[in-house]
């Protein structure tokens, strides 16, 4: 991976956990299987990649920029994403073990969490529009000013959010979820 420029490569069984690689362009790359546990991947541009099977625990991205990045069965526990770069930030992700991430100020309408774990994911003044949350573990995660019109939490489940300090309007919910609304009412729904 010491080119500047990656494109339409397949990367697998890489492991470069505690390492740095910074400053590299990857367009249309596959990564199978690899092990970025710890590393720094800061300042990296990622344009239509998709991470499949991967270890991305506590990845730095500082600077980087994630446009149109897919990831599937991956591990991103602790990545801050809010450090990404704003411009073109898009992602999607199917089946991921996401806990303890940050997408604090993020704008990603329309981003879709399929079979997820978001526990204790922090979404504080994110722009979730018609993001979709579908079967998603959102145990502990915090919704604080986020914009969440016509987001769609219809099987999402174990979450809590404020309609008072969230914008929820036209957002889809379970009846069984609707307890994880009023949660700050002190209130039992039978």
């Amino acid at each position: 991976m010491e080119e500047q420029l990656h494109q339409d490569k397949t990367f697998e069984k890489i492991s470069y956990p505690n390492k740095a690689i910074k400053g590299r362009e990857f367009e249309d790359c596959v990564f199978k299987n690899c092990d970025f546990s710890n590393a720094d991947f800061s300042y990296n541009r990622f344009a239509d990649c998709t991470f499949v099977c991967c270890n991305l625990t506590m990845l730095k991205l500082l600077g980087s920029t994630l446009n149109n990045v897919t990831f599937k069965e991956c591990k991103l526990t602790g990545i801050n994403f809010s450090e990404c770069e704003e411009f073109l930030f898009t992602v999607g992700f199917d089946n991921c073990l996401m806990d303890y991430t940050s997408f604090l100020r993020r704008k990603m309408p329309k981003t879709s969490f399929t079979d997820c774990s978001l526990k204790n994911a922090v979404f504080e003044q994110a722009v979730l529009t018609k993001a979709k949350f579908d079967n998603a573990d959102l145990a502990g995660a915090v919704f604080e000013h986020a914009q969440l019109s016509e987001a769609d939490f219809s099987t999402a489940y174990n979450y809590t959010i404020d309609p008072e300090i969230n914008s929820i309007k036209r957002a889809k919910f379970s009846q069984d979820g609707l307890a994880g609304l009023l949660t700050r009412y002190d209130i039992r729904v039978v």
